[in-house]
């Protein structure tokens, strides 16, 4: 796929910038006033040190289950080049449905929207940021802490973009099927006791053993399939 890049200083939000694209426009602000992650969570994204993007990607003939899986597919992307740019693919992971983890704090947030035949995939990658509000600082991390050193934030939207663009490819042949064995040597969840609240419908938190991330984009917590939700780590009570 080539890219087509459209920036702009600030504005309200790249996902909903993006809603006029086409698939392969991604839409890049310096900062952005409403930005937001999954289930409406506030981003908080220091203006001019990290990165806010929204990706439209070609979804055409992807059915509404399919769709549903391009979050991970995504994270996938995004975890593969943060792994490249840092070399330490220890330090790396994903973590259902949405975030991308560095040494088990949330570097990157996801946030993936129909619109038509396509996906509007928004991305919030934290590069050079070092500073964090005091709510999150203990939770969060940026390339640049992870290195030591900061990085060239066209560098690595190049990057990450790429990236998106060769595992979008890939799911288009094979679905997130195609993907499933390269996710899980992300996969910060799997073997690990887990409590997810689901997003689907039920009210009581679903607890087990995660047996990861399966093909069909589902979490499976014990015997059961969890397709939308927030996980916790049983042990320690808290969010990755």
């Amino acid at each position: 796929m080539g890219f087509r890049f459209y920036r702009k200083e600030t504005t309200a939000s790249t996902n909903a910038d993006a809603r006029a694209g086409r698939p392969g426009d991604v839409f890049v602000a310096e900062f952005q006033t409403a930005g937001r992650g999954r289930l409406d969570h506030e981003w908080h994204a220091a203006r001019g040190e990290n990165l806010t993007f929204s990706v439209v990607l070609d979804a055409a003939d992807a059915s509404p289950a399919e769709v549903a899986t391009l979050p991970l597919v995504v994270g996938l992307a995004v975890a593969r080049a943060v792994e490249a740019f840092l070399g330490n693919s220890s330090q790396v992971a994903v973590k259902w449905p949405n975030d991308v983890l560095v040494g088990g704090k949330k570097i990157c947030g996801i946030l993936c929207e129909r619109n038509g035949d396509a996906v509007i995939a928004g991305v919030g990658l934290n590069v050079n940021q070092t500073d964090f509000p005091a709510e999150i600082a203990a939770r969060a991390t940026s390339l640049r802490l992870a290195a030591g050193s900061p990085f060239d934030r066209e560098g690595v939207l190049n990057g990450v973009v790429a990236e998106m663009g060769d595992m979008h490819s890939r799911w288009l042949r094979g679905g997130f099927a195609a993907l499933r064995g390269a996710f899980a040597a992300f996969d910060v969840l799997k073997g690990r006791e887990v409590a997810v609240l689901a997003t689907d419908g039920d009210a009581a938190p679903i607890k087990g053993l995660c047996g990861g991330v399966q093909e069909d984009g589902s979490l499976l917590v014990g015997e059961t399939r969890v397709y939308a939700g927030e996980a916790h780590v049983s042990e320690t009570g808290l969010t990755l």
